[in-house]
């Protein structure tokens, strides 16, 4: 098994999913992929970088974590602590599936918050939630779509729930439902990039949702190609898997990414030493990516270039 799928996390057995590490793995794949890229050196006329946007302080974000509250000790509630993160960060906050009354708890906290809702079979309770997310003040809503398929090859379920195929009739009509922006959570090719896009999607995760997929390729692999096919259409497109550094996230931002998620780099941190963990993570990574920044001429969030990029 690789290395980096032993860690043991705080919390009950099975929560958080250890994936095989084997050659179906599509973790494994990824980190390498990752791992692979090298960046060459601008420093001549390099100045510090200002990673500072319009809205949120980085272009990191926090992750659409779901049922973390469970392994809460002693009154903790992670999922309420990272979005605090978030909020005193200024970063953009994600959240997945969870109950209305615990996505009301963490929309308490002010962290300007994206819910994401899976794709369930009974099409009224994605639309019941997103209604629920917007009238606690949700940024944006979206959808899994790569929850769809079960280990099984039969349509998955969730906690008992069953989950349903979702095609662009069904994108359309959760768009029009929807009075915030609508994100697809899980794009990992040109076509479905391209059917979000035509279904009224105003952002897309270009993700395989921590190796859903047997043998899924790296989103950063795909990531320019979607670039190019979404130009000009006003899409934003995000990334996430295995963005632990910021240097991880310095080479998606120069190929194409809009943000990126980091998810299992502050799961540790997170159930650890709750807020405060997450915090001193994310101001590493923050750290990391100006440092890199720095090196290649990068003068601020809008002025990447993938051509600093060996692979």
């Amino acid at each position: 098994m690789n290395e980096a799928n032993k860690s043991v996390w705080p919390g009950p057995k099975g929560l958080i999913p250890v994936t095989s590490g084997k050659a179906e793995d599509a973790n494994v794949y990824n980190r390498a992929y990752l791992d692979h890229i090298h960046v060459e050196m601008r420093v001549i006329d390099s100045t510090e970088p200002e990673l500072f946007g319009e809205h949120f302080s980085s272009p990191i974000m926090m992750p659409a974590f779901s049922h973390f509250n469970k392994v809460g000790e002693d009154g903790k509630r992670p999922m309420v602590q990272y979005a605090l993160a978030a909020k005193e960060l200024q970063l953009m906050n994600w959240v997945g599936m969870e109950e209305d009354a615990d996505y009301a708890e963490i929309a308490a906290t002010g962290a300007r918050t994206v819910r994401i809702i899976k794709p369930f079979r009974d099409h009224a309770v994605i639309l019941e939630q997103i209604d629920f997310a917007v009238r606690h003040k949700a940024i944006a809503v979206g959808i899994d779509i790569d929850h769809v398929p079960g280990k099984d090859g039969k349509y998955d379920i969730v906690d008992g729930i069953p989950m349903g195929p979702v095609t662009r009739e069904d994108l359309r009509a959760f768009v029009a439902a929807s009075p915030v922006p609508f994100v697809a959570k899980g794009v990992l090719s040109v076509q479905d990039a391209v059917k979000a896009k035509e279904a009224g999607c105003a952002a897309i995760v270009v993700s395989h949702h921590h190796g859903r997929i047997p043998f899924g390729i790296a989103p950063l692999q795909i990531l320019p190609r979607i670039r190019e096919a979404l130009a000009g259409s006003g899409v934003k497109i995000f990334v996430d898997c295995s963005m632990d550094s910021g240097y991880d996230a310095y080479k998606a931002l120069a190929l194409g990414a809009d943000a990126v998620s980091v998810g299992r780099g502050i799961l540790s941190p997170l159930l650890k030493e709750g807020t405060e963990g997450v915090k001193k993570k994310i101001r590493k990574m923050n750290e990391e990516l100006a440092e890199l920044m720095m090196y290649t001429g990068v003068r601020n969030t809008g002025a990447f270039d993938s051509t600093v990029l060996y692979f």
